[in-house]
């Protein structure tokens, strides 16, 4: 409570009323204070620091997205984060369209799932380009077929594996994609009421752009969202990595299969000498017997040798090594 005036305050207060020295809405406006109206039916759960946080997570989803999907659609791809905003699922929901490609992701070792939504002018023209087209949307959109729905099931594993190292730095995330919807009114994957952070990928893919949402329930981040904060991720990320990455590389590259193939000589014949060959057939070649052969590693020529025999198999021997200068 307040602090109660004596009858000498009150009396003292009333005089300088009466007199002017003091003005009415001098004192209404110190005694105002700033109010924010709060909507208890819709509590706010994701600050602002939360929304930045995971922008900074699906930024770098977005790099990964940009460098892996043209490796499927042999097309250029760009993916950079439009907006992020916290909403009511049923107001999420209520927005889609019908139909569209929603993809149910058991978000592991955290309870729950989340939601990765592509509008469907970006999934046509995902399956256009798979298919052998051009790479073009519909005019008018339609459903899905199960041939489509079943390749459109691998790109959407594609993209739900990549996020697994944008969130390394929060939680060591292995998710598993339970499954496809095209109806909104089946992927009810919390209450209408909870609250749920949406962050939206503006994808371009050629000259078609589309977007994808990414459907973040707070059941599912709560155990986490003490680190969805920039003070906890970039104390996190290391300053120096000191990793030596040198000998790594060189071991994947010594593991790596190449083609060695040894010319014993060339010939040219024609068409039709060539289908007339029979068995027993001599093809004279443009080497004689005792000339050294040509060592191809892939189509470079590396090395010189001598044909011979080992454990009865044909094999060569190693005469010269070729540098590139030779």
């Amino acid at each position: 409570m307040g602090d109660v005036l004596s009858q000498s305050e009150i009396d003292s207060l009333l005089s300088a009323l009466s007199t002017g020295e003091l003005d009415v809405e001098e004192i209404e406006s110190s005694k105002e204070k700033q109010v924010k109206d709060y909507d208890f039916r819709r509590p706010t759960k994701f600050s602002k620091e939360h929304l930045r946080t995971l922008e900074i997570i699906f930024e770098h989803y977005g790099r990964l997205l940009s460098t892996n999907l043209p490796v499927y659609l042999r097309k250029a791809v760009s993916v950079e984060v439009a907006s992020s905003e916290t909403v009511t699922f049923s107001e999420f929901t209520n927005a889609l369209s019908n139909p569209v490609v929603l993809g149910v992701v058991n978000f592991k070792p955290l309870s729950g799932n989340i939601l990765l939504e592509i509008s469907t002018n970006i999934a046509f023209t995902i399956l256009d380009r798979m298919l052998g087209g051009a790479g073009e949307p519909l005019e008018k959109n339609r459903d899905f077929s199960e041939i489509e729905l079943s390749i459109i099931d691998k790109i959407m594993v594609t993209c739900m594996n990549l996020l697994r190292e944008p969130w390394k730095n929060v939680v060591e995330i292995d998710p598993f994609m339970e499954r496809i919807e095209t109806n909104p009114q089946f992927a009810q994957i919390i209450a209408p009421n909870e609250m749920i952070a949406i962050v939206t990928l503006l994808i371009r893919i050629g000259t078609v752009e589309g977007y994808m949402n990414a459907c973040l329930p707070f059941i599912t981040l709560e155990d986490v969202m003490d680190k969805l904060n920039t003070k906890f991720w970039f104390a996190t990320m290391q300053d120096d990595d000191e990793t030596n990455y040198s000998e790594f590389i060189e071991s994947m590259i010594r593991r790596a299969d190449i083609p060695v193939k040894a010319v014993l000589g060339k010939s040219v014949v024609s068409v039709m000498d060539f289908a007339n060959l029979q068995v027993g057939d001599v093809i004279r070649l443009d080497s004689n017997v005792d000339e050294e052969l040509s060592i191809y590693v892939g189509n470079i020529k590396k090395f010189t040798a001598l044909p011979g025999t080992s454990k009865d198999r044909f094999a060569v021997r190693v005469t010269s090594v070729l540098r590139e200068e030779e």
